[in-house]
């Protein structure tokens, strides 16, 4: 396929009330044409934070990328300035933000926010981007989009307001599309459609996509590979299956067992103890020792090296090390399962 995207040990801080938050802590991952790699973790694990910071939207201040590239398309972007990256935004790297409702100008009807990306980078005329936004709409399934251009967000139901989202998102053909928790605050039916839109859209234009999210099922119906973030660091990557069936990293072991199960046998949810660390002061060794069963000495005293168990997989974990005592994965983890 390609590389099209590289993010190479990308730190990110934020100084705030005289502390130094490290969000993001040397993430590296990497993007190929055409597909979906998903991000996923518990809030606070730097999920968005990391997606912000591949559209150049951190704010300094308080924030700043401390260290580390991003290389799109043999580019390092972390040197931009700000109008490099409004010639970007948009046009080659695009986004569909968490909440429609605040991603939407309420003051702008929704034709004229599609219009402002396609008149600014694909100079198009007003009526021509006019037609284009009409289309747009009606091909992200909005019904009656010639009389629905000239209407206000709070004229359009949640679901649907996610939809103008994608279309804005979508309105110069982006490389690049970052979706941050693209369903979180929708039903089940809507997102379904949602994500089906997705996929269709992904079909048809090539479109390569990060999916942010804290939702496994969304994972499963979207993602060929997917990275697991903890405490501002990447624990674990591999392919759909190896992470889904063959986990490695016991933070991984957790999400997986936390998922709801369709034949399980009691209504009671498994949780991970403990909290996330506090990133204004993180932990010398690995930032899951704190919660994780298996710890040992060298667990909170140095941060594990990736191991790399297959072209596609590696994880962060002591217990990978040769050394280590052999912990079998709980049986919890099945996917779908009991």
């Amino acid at each position: 396929m390609g590389k099209l995207l590289e993010v190479k040990n990308l730190q990110v801080q934020f100084d705030i009330f005289g502390a130094h938050v490290q969000a993001v802590r040397g993430v590296t991952f990497e993007l190929n044409k055409g597909e979906t790699l998903a991000i996923v973790g518990e809030s606070g694990s730097g999920k968005s934070v990391t997606s912000k910071a591949l559209m150049g939207l951190i704010p300094n201040p308080p924030g700043k990328i401390k260290e580390g590239q991003i290389v799109f398309e043999g580019k390092d972007l972390v040197a931009n300035t700000e109008k490099d990256w409004m010639k970007l935004r948009g046009k080659d790297i695009s986004m569909i933000f968490q909440d429609p409702m605040t991603a939407l100008n309420p003051t702008m009807k929704v034709g004229k926010q599609i219009m402002e990306g396609l008149i600014l980078h694909q100079h198009m005329s007003k009526s021509q981007a006019r037609e284009r936004a009409i289309d747009l709409l009606r091909r992200v399934g909005i019904p009656n989009p010639e009389k629905r251009v000239e209407e206000y967000p709070h004229q359009f139901s949640g679901g649907m307001r996610q939809r103008v989202v994608i279309a804005i998102a979508l309105a110069c053909n982006p490389k690049v599309l970052i979706a941050d928790e693209p369903t979180t605050a929708l039903d089940v039916t809507i997102q379904a459609q949602i994500l089906d839109l997705m996929r269709d859209i992904q079909k048809d234009t090539g479109t390569a996509i990060i999916l942010i999210t804290h939702d496994l099922g969304v994972v499963a119906n979207m993602a060929q590979r997917v990275a697991v973030m903890y405490g501002g660091k990447i624990v674990e990557t591999g392919t759909l299956d190896e992470i889904f069936y063959n986990p490695k990293h016991p933070y991984t072991w957790g999400l997986l067992s936390s998922m709801p199960k369709l034949h399980a046998k009691t209504d009671k949810l498994q949780a991970i103890p403990g909290t996330p660390p506090d990133l204004s002061n993180p932990p010398k060794g690995c930032p899951f020792a704190p919660r994780c069963p298996y710890a040992m000495k060298v667990c909170v005293d140095q941060m594990p090296a990736y191991t790399h168990l297959s072209e596609t997989q590696k994880a962060a974990c002591w217990l990978q090390d040769e050394r280590a005592p052999k912990v079998e994965p709980p049986k919890t983890i099945g996917v779908g399962g009991e």
